[in-house]
């Protein structure tokens, strides 16, 4: 069974990006644009093995949401990883702030992307 991934970000076009190199790797990948209509996906029949998270997002930010994701039963245990073009120091302090597991910085070198995301799924 294909490890699920779920991608929150309010750009298309990143969510395209990362939709294709995850699905080509041999993920299932569900996407959404917004932190607040994600639970869906992320409370559903089938929750994800790792969640990707926008940093800046609508309504509620993605710090905020990995925050909230840590602190529920049912979501604490999944690894969230931040995503952001902020810098790494930056991004460092966010994740450690939220509760996140890593990041990974835009744009997206697809080696990095899978060696990050695997590293996530095996621990």
């Amino acid at each position: 069974m294909a490890k699920h991934i779920v991608v929150i970000d309010d750009c298309r076009v990143t969510l395209a990006v990362l939709s294709d190199m995850l699905e080509e790797a041999g993920f299932k990948v569900s996407t959404a644009e917004d932190s607040i209509y994600s639970n869906h996906l992320i409370y559903g029949t089938t929750p994800p093995d790792l969640i990707l998270l926008d940093v800046m997002l609508p309504h509620m930010s993605g710090d905020k949401k990995a925050s909230l994701l840590k602190h529920r039963e049912k979501s604490r245990n999944i690894p969230v990883l931040l995503i952001s073009s902020k810098d790494e120091q930056e991004l460092h302090s966010i994740v450690v702030r939220s509760g996140a597991n890593g990041f990974l910085r835009k744009p997206f070198d697809s080696e990095k992307l899978l060696t990050t995301v695997y590293s996530h799924l095996t621990t």
